[in-house]
């Protein structure tokens, strides 16, 4: 008997560590999001995709407030990429500095929920690396190209061509900087996509208000293109009749003429 008593005694323990190892602050810590940034020399790009869930009339504050704390720097340097609203909510792409995703997410998520989140990287080594080998490789050219215009012996014919081949090398070095520029910021910052939702219940409602808010207009909508598409078989009807009736016609003459 006090054998039993021990192992149920052991199991209450064991139960309550794994209790407490659950523990709604923990999950709370769990559930954060924080910026990332490439370390030990990695080159890599982040991005982050969170789902924002909160009542219907929070939505458009939300959005909002978000904007605006992204155009106005207040966590860091920030650009908004792309905006889209809509009656169920709407989606903010932007980019900001590593530092400045946890403060913006939980600013954007004041009086809602953070539901799913996706976070990857890309490697931009081998891209980062590839261009600065054609940059050197431009470089070495050019300088090659400016020793052989300060010659003294070159002739007005070539130092034509020297001057197109410059100039076009100029061209591809100001378009790669352009390239370096853009892989640079994609380092320095992060990329983030805030889907704002309303929450399951009101989600629903929304949905079966759109529903019957849109019956009428489906209704029209429907009927108008079964007549539109009835429309184009009316005229193969209107010809295939003559054609049932002479068929007929001819049938009864033939059956009339059988003895």
């Amino acid at each position: 008997m006090r054998h039993l008593e021990g192992r149920f005694t052991a199991l209450l323990l064991l139960t309550g560590l794994l209790l407490g190892g659950c523990s709604p602050k923990e999950y709370s810590e769990a559930t954060a999001i924080s910026g990332e940034q490439g370390r030990a020399g990695a080159l890599l790009a982040y991005e982050h995709e969170l789902s924002l869930a909160m009542p219907v009339a929070l939505l458009a504050l939300r959005m909002q407030a978000t904007r605006q704390a992204c155009e106005s720097a207040q966590f860091g340097a920030c650009n908004i990429l792309r905006i889209e609203e809509n009656s169920d909510g709407g989606m903010i792409v932007l980019r900001i500095v590593p530092n400045g995703v946890e403060p913006l997410v939980s600013m954007a998520a004041e009086g809602g929920q953070l539901g799913q989140r996706i976070t990857s990287a890309e490697d931009l080594a081998d891209a980062v690396a590839d261009v600065r080998r054609r940059q050197e490789r431009l470089q070495a050219q050019q300088k090659r190209l400016d020793e052989l215009a300060a010659r003294k012996d070159i002739t007005v014919g070539d130092l034509i061509t020297l001057s197109k081949e410059q100039a076009a090398i100029e061209n591809e070095l100001q378009e790669l900087a352009q390239i370096a520029a853009g892989q640079q910021r994609r380092l320095d910052t992060n990329r983030v996509t805030l889907n704002f939702q309303p929450s399951d219940g009101e989600h629903q409602q929304s949905r079966f208000a759109r529903m019957f808010g849109n019956l009428g207009d489906n209704l029209v909508d429907g009927t108008a293109d079964a007549l539109e598409r009835s429309s184009y078989v009316l005229p193969f009807v209107i010809l295939a009749f003559p054609v049932l009736w002479l068929w007929v016609w001819l049938w009864r003459k033939l059956v009339k003429r059988r003895p």
